[in-house]
């Protein structure tokens, strides 16, 4: 396992060059930072060089670093993680892009290259409001279109004031105030005799 990794991490570095910003071995997997501006030039060669041919995206997703494992967060917000995997040399990569402006968080599209990543990015788009340069359909996939804001982000608002439901009698989506009514559940603990063997 470790002379494959070591294979795997010779590659990227000889492949990548100066796009490979950093690079970390953990628990038998690597791990690759990009610099957003090198992302889409990183992602063909990862899919189109034969010495690590890429061939699948397995996930594209986005995360907010915003108090990442509970502690202030030094660096750009925003990033994209991607899960790759070469078929033709049976390893994996996980590579990750950090977005430039946390205000406007872009990256480029990687549809391009792995077409995949369509569905990944808008769902990226729609929940923590990264935009796609290059994206030919960049718009929400799981929210509706009038809602306003990203739901992922961490500075998002736990609870809304209003409510979305499809209505029988107007046959169409209507939003109304949120119904939610406080209430306490008991936990009902059922013991049996004999359980577990024992008397």
């Amino acid at each position: 396992m470790t002379s494959k990794l070591d294979q795997l991490q010779a590659a990227l570095e000889s492949t990548l060059g100066d796009c490979l910003g950093t690079l970390h071995r953990e628990r038998g997997e690597i791990s690759i930072t990009v610099p957003a501006a090198r992302y889409l030039e990183a992602a063909r060669r990862l899919h189109e060089h034969p010495a690590l041919k890429f061939e699948q995206l397995i996930d594209l997703c986005g995360v907010d670093y915003a108090g990442y494992r509970n502690q202030p967060w030094d660096g750009a917000r925003y990033a994209i993680v991607s899960h790759l995997l070469s078929v033709t040399h049976n390893w994996r990569v996980r590579l990750k892009v950090f977005a430039a402006d946390d205000d406007m968080p872009v990256v480029a599209s990687v549809t391009d290259v792995w077409s995949a990543a369509n569905w990944f990015e808008r769902e990226a788009f729609d929940l923590y409001g990264i935009i796609f340069e290059g994206h030919l359909d960049l718009r929400r996939i799981l929210t509706d279109y009038g809602f306003i804001g990203h739901p992922m982000r961490k500075d998002f608002p736990v609870s809304g004031h209003v409510e979305m439901r499809y209505d029988a009698q107007t046959r169409r989506v209507i939003y109304q105030p949120v119904t939610i009514e406080p209430r306490e559940i008991t936990p009902r603990v059922v013991r049996e005799d004999n359980y577990g063997g024992l008397q």
